[in-house]
């Protein structure tokens, strides 16, 4: 196994499915799974989840919604999208834990670093949902955050696609991917891996970070065990 402590960054609209809002129970079903299959191998896994299927802060704007009131709106989102794939991965047997950015007991562990490391050691996947705990950060951001803060291998950004591309291989036919992308590369192009503070944290704490697509069953034990899978940015 090439790393033996992950931070897996989810967004929340992976979670939708077909359906794009809300949460497809066979999505969750199959992150769970493969979650379970790399936490059987030993790995100890963190995993942050965005809550864009159910509120976006930014959109929320648009709606007439503060701007700080909707990103508040949308870290309560990610606690739901944090409280059902825990849910999943204890109907597959495996241990977990939620904790959170916001004080919301009973429903998730207020976010203490110590304890999150001594869950993770004890083997428990940790989900980290509440984004930051503060607004104006994206849950990219909190991925990024988190996994240095628990001493992570690596950070796994899984996606709906293969990588990072020149441009978004969705709308532009033409874009190719990148085996290999340093951080500097990400700025000068201008591609949207993560936002900005994400990418700045990685870059300045030596943060290796992998993006792949998480819909295909098995790719994240492939990226785990060390195969070339998705694209690697350093």
């Amino acid at each position: 196994m090439q790393y033996k402590r992950i931070l897996l960054k989810l967004s929340g609209e992976s979670l939708a499915g077909e359906a794009g809002r809300g949460i497809d129970p066979a999505c969750l079903e199959s992150y769970a799974r493969q979650v379970c299959e790399v936490a059987r191998m030993g790995a100890e896994i963190g995993i942050v989840i965005g809550g864009g299927n159910i509120f976006r802060g930014l959109s929320g704007t648009r709606t007439g919604v503060d701007r700080v009131t909707g990103d508040q709106m949308g870290m309560l989102a990610t606690v739901i999208n944090g409280l059902a794939l825990c849910s999943a991965l204890e109907r597959e047997g495996q241990p977990c834990k939620v904790m959170t950015a916001l004080r919301v007991e009973p429903v998730g562990e207020y976010y203490a670093r110590e304890r999150a490391i001594e869950y993770l050691r004890s083997g428990h996947v940790v989900i980290f949902s509440g984004g930051t705990g503060n607004p104006l950060f994206t849950t990219d951001t909190a991925g990024s955050l988190r996994a240095i803060e628990i001493n992570a291998d690596i950070l796994l950004k899984g996606t709906r696609v293969d990588g990072v591309y020149t441009a978004d291989p969705e709308k532009d036919p033409t874009a190719t991917k990148f085996e290999r992308i340093s951080h500097d590369e990400i700025y000068r192009l201008g591609l949207k891996v993560m936002d900005l503070t994400a990418t700045t944290l990685c870059k300045e704490n030596g943060l290796p970070l992998v993006v792949f697509n998480m819909d295909v069953p098995g790719n994240l034990k492939r990226v785990v065990t060390g195969e070339n899978v998705g694209t690697v940015v350093y």
